[in-house]
Parts: structure tokens; sequence; C-alpha cells
């Protein structure tokens, strides 16, 4: 008889490891690479055949070439667009430098746009060369992929998440928000590659050695998902429909979570989710300095 632990089948891979066969017929619908998560840097190449994009720009042209490098691939020759979660530097620092490479336009919501020509402004950066406006809630598509923002509750202007539908496969990336309302959680059902963000365990954010008044911040619904808020929702059944091929826990404090403390914790929650409704994917941890992937879905 099967353990519940062997049924859901969770599987902690290393960016080497990470990969998953495309369909019988060799086409894939998206090739996901997460080239790094958490405070220090964000960035998730997401590509079909035919259609590049980059979500969120927090790394320099140097490192960016290095996790390509790391990935044993190339960079892209081309990227379609840019999207950017929020204004804050660990998402956009790279931003003008990315699109300078590529050419790209960015696609970001007005209020986060007036933010970072604000920061531009304070650091006499370049300014961004073609942008084009998003709004949460309205779909748009680049080349052939659907791309639908949605409002997340983080202290930023105006900070969205991403889902991502073509050829009939859905990704959603979600990550820098205080809790999961019920809005949100209607964009992650039905996901086939969700990127989950599982900042700190509360113990280790309280006793660690952040001020007051940011460990307040972080905790608070506008700062950044914990651990017990992140397996509350896996376990739950009605909510987390469990069917993703791949769940990457994302954006993990070094100060304040491990991987080790993150993936026991959804480990754990998944565990007790129905046999029904067990989870049979592949559970994963994003790193700061280490990218993951690619996954082909």
């Amino acid at each position: 008889m099967l353990t519940r632990r062997r049924q859901f089948a969770i599987i902690l891979r290393g960016a080497a490891r990470g990969r998953c066969a495309a369909d019988e017929r060799g086409r894939i619908s998206f090739r996901v690479s997460i080239l790094a998560s958490g405070s220090s840097g964000n960035s998730t190449l997401l590509e079909t055949e035919h259609t590049a994009l980059l979500i969120d720009a927090g790394l320099g042209k140097k490192e960016m070439q290095r996790r390509f490098e790391a990935l044993g691939r190339p960079r892209p020759a081309r990227v379609d667009g840019i999207l950017v979660s929020h204004e804050h530097s660990d998402h956009c620092s790279g931003l003008g430098q990315m699109q300078r490479k590529w050419g790209c336009p960015a696609y970001l919501t007005e209020p986060t746009y007036r933010e970072i020509l604000k920061m531009l402004a304070e650091s006499a950066g370049k300014k961004l060369e073609r942008v084009e406006y998003i709004r949460a809630g309205e779909r748009f598509e680049i080349g052939e992929i659907e791309i639908t923002p949605f409002t997340i509750p983080h202290d930023a202007a105006d900070p969205v998440g991403y889902a991502f539908r073509a050829n009939g496969t859905k990704v959603a990336i979600v990550t820098d928000l205080g809790y999961l309302p019920e809005l949100v959680k209607q964009h992650l059902r039905d996901a086939d590659f969700l990127i989950l963000e599982s900042n700190h365990d509360l113990e280790m954010l309280k006793m660690g050695p952040y001020p007051w008044y940011i460990k307040q911040r972080v905790m608070s619904r506008t700062g950044h998902l914990s651990n017990t808020i992140v397996s509350e929702f896996l376990a739950d059944a009605e909510v987390f429909d469990g069917r993703a091929q791949h769940l990457v826990l994302a954006h993990l404090s070094e100060q304040n979570n491990n991987p080790d403390v993150a993936r026991i914790s959804a480990e754990e929650a998944l565990n007790r989710r129905p046999g029904e409704f067990c989870f049979r994917g592949m559970l994963h941890i994003a790193s700061q300095r280490t990218p993951l992937g690619p996954f082909e879905l």
C-alpha cells in the first residue's frame, strides 16, 4: 500500500535536475526558467515555440548572463516583452538594461511606471524606451500567450500577479503579497505550473535580526506570505485544486526562512489533503543564487 507521501510524489530538484518531458508529439506549451527568486533579485523567463517573455527584471545584464550559463543554455536572442509585477528594486533594477538589450517593450501598470520614473530620476538612470500600460483584470496577448494580470496585496503602488495561457496550458506566478484574497486564489486555479511565494517562517522572523518595524511590515497584510499561510492554502482542497504538474515555492527570505523549513511545511500540508484530492505533481524550491529549470510543459 502506498503511503500518502508516495501518492503525491513530491520531488525537490536542483537547477540541473528540474526538467520534465514535453508532450508525446515533442511540442512544448511552455518552457519555464526561474533565473532568480528572492529579495536581492527576481526574474523568470517564460517561453513558447514562438514567444518569449521575461517576468520581472531584478538582475543586471552580467548576472543574467551568468544565470543562463548555469542553466547550460544561451541567453535568448529575442524577448518579446518584459512584464513587471511592481516597482520594488528586486523586481525592476535591471529593467532598463534588459529592455535595451532586447529592444522590447516593458508591460506594467501606469502607477508602477510612475514610481519607476521617480526611482530613475533619483539615480540619474536612463528612461525606459518603450512602455505598454496594462491594468489588473484586463487580459491581453503578446504573441501566442494570453496574459491576465491580477491585483495582489503588497505595499507598492499597483502590484500585480500574472496568469499565462498558451496551447491549453496555464502558468501562474504570484509573489510579494501579504495574504491570499479570494480573487488571487481564483487566478491560481487550474494552473499547470504554479510559482507561489513562501517568504518566511514566522518564528524565525520574530527571533531574527530585522528591526521591529520591518518585521511588522513583512507580517502585515501588504507584506509577504509566511510558510504558515502557504501551508493552509495547500492543505485546503477546496481552494487549491492540486492539479499543477510543478509547484515552486519562491521568494524565500535568506534571513527568515530556509529551503528545508519551507519544504517540510509544504509537504506536511500536502499530506493533509484528502486522498481523492492528493497532489501528484512535483515540489520545488526556487533560489536567490541558483537558477531553476528549464521546465517543459
